[in-house]
């Protein structure tokens, strides 16, 4: 589990970042969501250690952030960021996947296990020699989480995991995201898109002006007044409601109801 437990950030130049958030993750779907500026990429930063509480604390597995390595917390804690083309600096997908698990001394057999393993669950087998940056807009999305799966984390931070991709891509994402979560990983989705958040979250945390606004269930997420937070409604549920189906969160979903009252 990680806890974060009444965390404050203040950047240079005094500004607050963060106020007191308190909040728990397990092995769940953790949807991140708030206005540009409300403090979520600091929040997840906090997570693996890549920024250090100005007050309060973050403990991921027993561990504090405080007195462990970005590098100890990556084995627990992995984070796909927004921009997947940041993280790329090999010349072959099979180099940019081994890196992190060569990182950890890991012997050649095993490095070359996990990577297989990795490209194997986002369906990217037969990648080995391709350039990370000749790839697609999804493909180079899917390496960026199989980097991170090969050093087997037990919880991962996707950061706008589909914004920018087009239909199919972003369908292949959020197969791969239902599939870790079922494998017993924790994930935590920071996204602007409401869709994603109702078709996939177990739960939702808002921030607002670096607090934390609202932490509960999907369908009472999308019961508050979103627009207040700089948030729009889904699309299905602007359908939905009028026609007092009660609440649906796919498609598919939404059809069947409809088509059982017929």
């Amino acid at each position: 589990m990680i806890e974060v437990r009444n965390l404050w950030h203040i950047y240079e130049g005094r500004k607050v970042a963060l106020k007191g958030v308190n909040l728990t993750l397990g092995n769940e779907i953790v949807a991140l969501v708030g206005p540009n500026g409300s403090g979520k990429t600091t929040l997840a930063k906090h997570l693996n250690g890549l920024l250090k509480p100005t007050k309060g604390e973050v403990i991921v597995d027993g561990k504090n952030t405080k007195e462990h390595s970005v590098a100890e917390l990556s084995r627990l804690v992995g984070y796909v960021f927004q921009n997947p083309e940041n993280m790329f600096f090999e010349e072959n997908v099979f180099n940019e996947v081994a890196f992190g698990p060569k990182n950890l001394g890991l012997s050649e057999e095993e490095v070359e296990k996990r990577v297989r393993w990795a490209l194997k669950q986002v369906n990217l087998e037969g990648y080995d020699e391709r350039h990370p940056y000749s790839l697609s807009g999804g493909e180079k999305q899917r390496v960026a989480i199989a980097c991170m799966l090969a050093m087997k984390p037990k919880y991962l931070i996707l950061d706008e995991p589909t914004t920018g991709l087009d239909e199919k891509s972003a369908e292949s994402v959020k197969r791969i995201i239902n599939n870790l979560y079922k494998k017993g990983h924790g994930i935590l989705l920071i996204t602007h898109e409401m869709e994603l958040v109702l078709e996939l979250a177990d739960r939702v945390v808002l921030l607002y002006s670096g607090e934390k606004a609202f932490d509960g269930s999907v369908q009472e997420f999308f019961e508050l007044p979103l627009r207040e937070y700089s948030l729009d409604t889904p699309s299905l549920l602007k359908i939905s409601k009028p026609l007092e189906v009660g609440f649906v969160r796919n498609v598919e979903e939404f059809l069947r109801v409809v088509l059982d009252d017929v």
